[in-house]
């Protein structure tokens, strides 16, 4: 599995693993298990978390299958997500749905996802949204404080535009690391808006979430999704891939900014036709034939 450096001492699998459905895979812990040892067979090592999943369920979930193997911690990245807050019968003292970036609520974010996911630290932390409200002094001392006392090794955001990224960074004192963005060949509002190219800029890798849109490729009817479910087959015949979904995530990996899919997913053979795409190469026709038929016209 190829892997991308992250920082001077940590890399992520190209291929991350997502876990925001974890919930509603209905598995036991013993089967959790085996889907994480699954995907560290695989060259997944990457496990992409938020507090929030599962109506903060899905990293206890996750804690307890690793819990019946602790020594898999050192074989894996963890990467978790905080700063939206949502009303939960698991977090009763939340009254509304809303954004929360202070330094109280990070440090208690983290300290809670330490003990679900029954680690002593996790590799990178991301703020979920941008938070309109955020003030980003108290941000930075929770990152400086967390990273001081060995519980988040590295930082980064999610859904972040270039002004909120150059905001924030510019009151830390290391750089981040990533952002995770939504990217695939059905939403293109990040390539088309500077997004991606500050990722460029900044020679940081971003991770993609929802790589397949959802399934929105796959089912709608929609001029948009029609048009380019017959481009992605015909380029499927031609590369010789398994499905679609594989055509999908090539056209990310072929992207030059190093993107890092994740992978939703609780099925293995899934996660194999994500990790079957590595291999694929697009030529330039293909790439592009791929954009314009999502964007409906040529390029200018």
């Amino acid at each position: 599995m190829e892997r991308i450096q992250i920082a001077e001492d940590l890399s992520y699998s190209r291929i991350v693993h997502g876990l925001w459905r974890l919930a509603d895979w209905n598995q036991s812990k013993e089967e959790t298990l085996d889907l994480i040892e699954h995907n560290l067979d695989q060259g997944i090592t990457t496990f992409d978390h938020a507090d929030i999943y599962g109506s903060y369920t899905c990293e206890k979930l996750f804690g307890e299958a690793l819990s019946l193997k602790p020594s898999l911690r050192d074989q894996m990245e963890i990467v978790t997500k905080c700063g939206i807050v949502l009303p939960s019968e698991n977090r009763p003292e939340h009254g509304s749905h809303h954004y929360n970036t202070t330094k109280e609520h990070i440090i208690k974010s983290v300290e809670q996802s330490l003990t679900d996911l029954q680690t002593e630290y996790v590799d990178t932390l991301l703020i979920h949204r941008p938070d309109p409200f955020m003030d980003p002094a108290s941000t930075a001392e929770a990152f400086i404080q967390l990273q001081k006392e060995g519980k988040v090794r590295t930082f980064g955001v999610s859904n972040f535009k270039d002004h909120q990224w150059q905001m924030l960074e510019s009151y830390l004192p290391f750089s981040l690391v990533t952002n995770q963005l939504e990217l695939s060949a059905y939403q293109l509002e990040n390539f088309e808006d500077g997004t991606l190219n500050l990722c460029q800029q900044k020679r940081v890798a971003p991770m993609a979430w929802s790589p397949l849109a959802g399934g929105e490729v796959f089912t709608s009817n929609d001029d948009k999704a029609v048009r380019l479910r017959g481009t992605l087959t015909k380029i499927q015949e031609e590369i010789g891939a398994e499905g679609i979904d594989e055509v999908m995530y090539a056209w990310l990996l072929n992207h030059p900014s190093r993107i890092m899919p994740i992978v939703g997913s609780g099925k293995k053979n899934r996660i194999a036709g994500a990790v079957r795409s590595l291999n694929y190469t697009l030529n330039h026709d293909q790439w592009f034939e791929i954009l314009q038929s999502s964007m409906g016209h040529d390029v200018p």
